[in-house]
């Protein structure tokens, strides 16, 4: 993608190298030119003031910078922290491999490691973070980071992780989003691999069902004055058998929580 348009989605993924986006040639939404694309570093604002919009209202981006201690802030101010948040997380994901028309990340790698986290900024949030938005952010990254390994256990560093899918809300409803989940799901199941995604909505875990992903967890940030729910999904690969018993991941009714 080379400029913000409307009709794109994004999303991120830790297996692989590269971000990416489901861009498309006119108006006519996926009749015409449809594609699943590597996005280069240079275009990482573009993708990321996308993902901002998409995520404008998530309890999650909201949970950041709504804080006791930004009571003060304007809208503005608070929209200029969760748009860098998305930069940063971008770029993270170009640095470390991570952009197609979706962001994936090469076995073995992440996007809290040390080079990764200072290259894109991630390391410096904290100076435009409240205090309490700043461990607020700090216990997602463990959060998420601790259970995706505690989840998949051995398949973690040969799993696609769905970071971020987001579409605009003017774009919704044209398929951007399916056609990024079929390009990387198609591709896991060809290299036998598993998905992972972290859901902060309610409604998308039985759209996500759809495409053979199955909820074995939730958890839950606990800083702010209610408590803010993850789905954690799974998908097996769909072209052979699952090189693992699903009972070794499931972990349904189980939540894990912070203080």
């Amino acid at each position: 993608m080379v400029k913000t348009d409307s009709r794109i989605s994004t999303f991120s993924n830790s297996k692989m190298a590269d971000p990416s986006f489901a861009t498309s040639g006119g108006s006519n939404g996926l009749a015409q030119a449809e594609q699943v694309r590597v996005i280069s570093r240079d275009e990482h604002e573009a993708a990321a003031a996308s993902l901002a919009e998409a995520f404008r209202y998530d309890e999650v981006a909201q949970y950041f910078v709504k804080t006791p201690d930004t009571e003060t802030w304007t809208l503005d101010q608070k929209w200029e922290v969760h748009l860098q948040i998305m930069r940063c997380i971008v770029l993270a994901h170009c640095i470390s491999g991570l952009a197609l028309t979706y962001y994936r990340m090469p076995p073995g790698k992440n996007m809290d490691g040390q080079k990764t986290m200072l290259l894109s900024g991630l390391s410096e949030l904290n100076k435009q973070l409240s205090e309490e938005g700043n461990c607020r952010f700090i216990e997602f990254m463990q959060l998420l980071h601790q259970t995706k390994t505690e989840v998949l256990g051995k398949y973690d560093e040969n799993s696609w992780y769905l970071v971020y899918i987001g579409t605009r809300k003017e774009a919704r409803g044209q398929g951007y989003a399916r056609m990024l989940i079929d390009h990387v799901t198609r591709q896991a199941d060809a290299e036998g691999y598993m998905c992972y995604l972290e859901s902060s909505d309610g409604k998308n875990p039985a759209i996500y069902q759809r495409f053979g992903f199955t909820t074995v967890q939730s958890i839950k940030l606990t800083r702010g004055s209610k408590p803010v729910e993850l789905d954690i999904m799974v998908r097996h690969p769909g072209s052979r058998e699952a090189s693992c018993d699903a009972r070794t991941i499931a972990h349904h009714g189980q939540t894990a929580e912070t203080a």
